[in-house]
């Protein structure tokens, strides 16, 4: 039996770490069979990339360490309730199980708000924040067309 309470402290040790290391305070872990095959922290203000939360980049060292982009058979292990970017990616990972810390709520008290988020992604695209015009829609298709045509194609 996976031993939860110990995956979980080293993602918040993680998350420790990367805050005396001048990153945000998250920190995941991925565990296969019992071990832990991948750890992160956040590393946004590092690497200037707004997409390097924790668990994104534990998925990428996962699927690294598998060569697999499917992490079936996985569980992951967050120091905080994951955004909806890292929630996404975890579902689009196939990761078995989640287990989180701190909540959204948590996170939001110190300046981590993703509220806004989890409510843009439920409006119209014409209501949203940022100015949204689909486009070449038909050019687009033929491209879709060919994906579907293909026959050697590696589906995810």
């Amino acid at each position: 039996m996976e031993n939860h309470n110990k995956f979980m402290l080293r993602a918040i040790e993680l998350s420790k770490q990367s805050v005396k290391n001048g990153g945000g305070p998250f920190g995941a872990v991925i565990v296969k069979d019992g071990e832990i095959i991948a750890e992160a922290s956040n590393s946004v203000t590092q690497t200037n990339d707004p997409t390097a939360h924790a668990e994104v980049n534990a998925i990428r060292k996962a699927s690294e360490k598998l060569n697999s982009f499917d992490l079936s058979g996985t569980t992951i292990y967050s120091s905080c309730e994951p955004c909806p970017m890292c929630l996404s990616a975890i579902y689009w990972a196939r990761i078995d199980k989640l287990f989180f810390a701190n909540t959204r709520n948590d996170a939001a008290k110190i300046g981590f708000d993703d509220e806004f988020l989890y409510n843009e992604i439920n409006l119209p695209i014409d209501k949203r924040s940022i100015p949204t015009k689909q486009m070449l829609r038909e050019e687009a298709l033929f491209v879709f067309k060919l994906w579907e045509e293909k026959e050697d194609k590696i589906e995810y």
